[in-house]
């Protein structure tokens, strides 16, 4: 198959690709790279800012490369904002895609308007970073979502879109529970796809002496990710265990020290409030550490094996964290097993050929 991915999130196309070509699949993707992170593509639709004559420039330069992609099987678009043009010119965009294309899909990988308003409610979710126990968190920060994906034409755009594309790939169980009742069967989830050959597996062999916490903290997004709350039990734990328990907090350093300090931790504090891995805590994962975040029971239905569940799953309360934390202290002989099992969870379900396979079989089983 001949097959185009535009737009990037967290490298998911990029691997996405790497697993089709290895299948023999002719690939071309398309994108900014994730903006500051960079990733590589083989075609760049970037801008250097949002001045003016930048922005005319990379759009007279967009519309230029698009003129160009024609005749491929399958077109996947990583989101509704797929380039960082405006919505009028992504609307234009895709509509050239979906003329001289067979088949168009959209990726849900992230916010979008139907995201925000499953989040609004509490009709599919039991909290999110929206409420948690029916109230509302993080007002401020999210008042952004909302105003860029409710009542706009972003919103109008991504309507037109899931309605009229081929399919729709859902990376999180949020974003699948957020489009499949309105798309039923149109709407497939498939895990993220990581090349696990590419990260080494550091299994811990041994009950530690002591239990080593590592946490991430990003001041812009700490509350919305409930980093705060995490670090607030992380520090109870620290104040009752001092002698049993290491903490490793890590804020504003380069990806490679980041990278250098998990990889000395037993057990890795990820998102709070999401009810599933997303693509750091995967990485923790597939390296051999313990994660401490998104892991409901519900989530592994989506998986065809839900008999190795090893997230230790928190609900959004610093209680809760708290007891989940202590229990590892109190239970370290359990981490050398939880480690091993979370390794073969990401090999079995997000490794990037077995996500590569799950793609063409939705791609090819639509119907066009």
């Amino acid at each position: 198959m001949k097959i185009l991915l535009v737009g990037e999130y967290s490298r998911a196309h990029l691997t996405l690709a790497e697993g089709l070509r290895i299948l023999g699949h002719e690939v071309l993707t398309a994108s900014d790279g994730d903006g500051f992170k960079n990733y590589p593509r083989d075609v760049d639709l970037s801008r250097k800012s949002s001045g003016v004559i930048d922005t005319l420039t990379s759009m007279t330069s967009v519309l230029g490369k698009f003129k160009a992609f024609k005749g491929y099987d399958v077109v996947q678009l990583i989101n509704p904002c797929f380039t960082t043009q405006n919505v009028r010119i992504n609307r234009h965009l895709y509509k050239k895609l979906q003329k001289n294309n067979k088949k168009v899909f959209m990726g849900a990988f992230g916010d979008d308007s139907y995201w925000v308003k499953a989040c609004l409610g509490n009709e599919i979710f039991d909290y999110s970073e929206f409420f948690v126990e029916g109230k509302p968190i993080n007002v401020d920060f999210n008042q952004r979502f909302i105003d860029k994906w409710i009542g706009t034409p972003l919103e109008k755009f991504n309507i037109e879109l899931a309605n009229s594309v081929d399919g729709i790939a859902a990376c999180l169980y949020e974003y699948y529970c957020s489009y499949e009742p309105c798309f039923g069967d149109k709407v497939k989830y498939i895990p993220l796809p990581l090349n696990t050959a590419e990260i080494e597996f550091q299994p811990i062999e041994e009950e530690p002496e002591k239990v080593n916490f590592f946490i991430g903290i990003n001041k812009v997004r700490e509350k919305f990710k409930g980093t705060d709350v995490m670090e607030k039990a992380l520090a109870r734990i620290k104040d009752k265990y001092e002698d049993k328990v290491i903490v490793t907090r890590v804020e504003s350093v380069s990806y490679d020290v980041y990278q250098q300090l998990m990889s000395q931790a037993h057990v890795v504090l990820d998102q709070l409030y999401s009810h599933t891995p997303a693509m750091n805590a995967l990485l923790a994962m597939a390296q051999g550490k313990v994660v401490v975040g998104g892991g409901e029971p519900y989530i592994y239905d989506l998986y065809d094996d839900s008999t190795n569940q090893p997230i230790v799953n928190v609900h959004p309360t610093e209680d809760d964290v708290f007891e989940k934390l202590e229990w590892l202290v109190l239970n370290k002989k359990e981490i050398p097993k939880i480690s091993r099992k979370s390794r073969l969870f990401v090999e079995q379900n997000h490794d990037y050929i077995v996500v590569a396979k799950k793609y063409l079989d939705f791609w090819q089983k639509t119907a066009k």
